[in-house]
């Protein structure tokens, strides 16, 4: 078994046009962080990432920033804090999730697995905000897609396509993003002890309204007291954030307010407080149980996603939050992954796709973690990979068994 940690993006092509050579598949990883989600692996070899890393050019005033794949995200965030300045689709950690340490994610597993937070409904994910990348193909050839300005491309934009390509199709070696001001205020509105089906409800009509809602998202009774040291005990809470000037929070905080009297008890929570909230239902902390126990990741219509979840409680145990104002679902389910009747009610009502993201080893080998593709999406799939890497020697089956 022979791990690679190259330093340079040389070693990188070498690494690859070696594993080429010899037919030998490899795991391609970072510091390992996301390396429980997916189908496992069965290779000998593994090319690692982790010594790769630095900035390569960060310019405030132009709201770039260029670094190496290896390049821990929380160390990226901390230079962006430094100038005011944030990643708006706020990427998640799925490290605790999933049983690692806080903060190992890099800068080239941003990318790869299109990572975004509960700022989604406004600012998109990573892929909407990449510029960008270098990459070393399955074929051993180093290319470049894109650039550091915005209007940048022509033809295809092969930087977007290396998003959510979980390592399948290359190896990014070098990203540029772009980034943008931090909120300069986020004051976070609870309405407290909304059933699932009112909350979807009160969270269409703040959605709607001109109320300029960063981020939606609502947590039933028995997950709300799991986040901030359950200061939200004691009942279900629907969470509306609102960020920008002070004077233009507080006129829309007063506004939503009133719209919404009548659905139930409203709080306020703000600054420091406001933000911890979000990360921790960004990181999915409700669900960090240090268990295997298995986890969904669903994306439907929001005001179905209730539903959903009433019809799953009918023949299991489930636990269950909402983002995204009900678009996105995280499921915990006491049993083993009943992946069929998942994505057989996903269809019912109205539908969208299911990932497996936390299981067992054992389970993900033998379920399709991914949502299945319709016959000829997987085609167009089969042959984007051959085009990238003919060989199928980066992380093979890590999405689709067999590709």
């Amino acid at each position: 078994m022979t791990t690679f940690t190259p330093k340079t993006e040389d070693e990188i092509v070498e690494a690859v046009q070696w594993a080429l050579s010899e037919n030998a598949p490899v795991e391609v990883v970072g510091h390992g962080s996301k390396r429980n989600l997916g189908r496992p692996l069965q290779t000998e070899h593994t090319i690692a990432m982790s010594e790769y890393s630095g900035v390569t050019l960060y310019d405030p005033d132009e709201l770039v920033l260029s670094a190496k794949a290896g390049t821990s995200v929380a160390e990226l965030e901390t230079l962006l804090a430094e100038n005011g300045q944030a990643f708006q689709f706020e990427p998640m950690d799925y490290g605790p999730l999933l049983g690692q340490a806080a903060g190992q994610g890099t800068f080239g597993g941003l990318l790869a697995t299109n990572l975004c937070g509960p700022r989604r409904l406004k600012s998109g994910s990573a892929r909407d905000h990449v510029l960008g990348v270098r990459v070393v193909s399955g074929r051993g050839e180093l290319f470049k897609s894109g650039g550091r300005v915005v209007k940048n491309v022509t033809g295809y934009d092969l930087s977007k396509g290396m998003a959510n390509s979980w390592g399948t199709l290359g190896i990014a070696t070098e990203i540029t993003f772009k980034v943008l001001p931090a909120p300069e205020t986020e004051t976070t509105l609870i309405v407290r002890g909304l059933a699932d089906d009112e909350a979807a409800r009160a969270m269409a009509i703040a959605m709607g309204s001109s109320g300029e809602v960063a981020s939606a998202a609502h947590l039933p009774v028995n997950v709300s007291g799991r986040v901030i040291d359950g200061v939200l005990k004691g009942g279900a809470s629907t969470l509306l954030r609102l960020e920008g000037f002070a004077p233009s929070v507080n006129d829309r905080a007063t506004m939503l307010k009133g719209l919404l009297a009548s659905a139930g008890t409203i709080v306020d929570l703000s600054g420091d407080t406001s933000r911890k909230l979000w990360q921790e239902i960004r990181d999915v902390i409700p669900f960090v149980d240090g268990t295997e126990q298995p986890v969904w990741r669903v994306s439907m219509v929001p005001m179905e996603a209730y539903k959903l979840v009433a019809s799953l409680r009918m023949g299991a145990a489930v636990d269950a939050f909402y983002d995204w104002q009900g678009g996105l679902v995280w499921l915990r389910m006491e049993g083993e992954p009943e992946a069929e009747a998942v994505r057989a009610l996903i269809r019912k009502y109205g539908g969208g796709h299911a990932t497996l993201v936390r299981a067992s080893t054992s389970v993900r080998a033998a379920l399709p973690v991914f949502e299945p593709q319709p016959a000829p999406l997987a085609a167009l799939s089969k042959r984007l990979k051959q085009q990238f890497d003919p060989s199928g020697i980066l992380n093979p089956g890590r999405m689709v068994a067999g590709v």
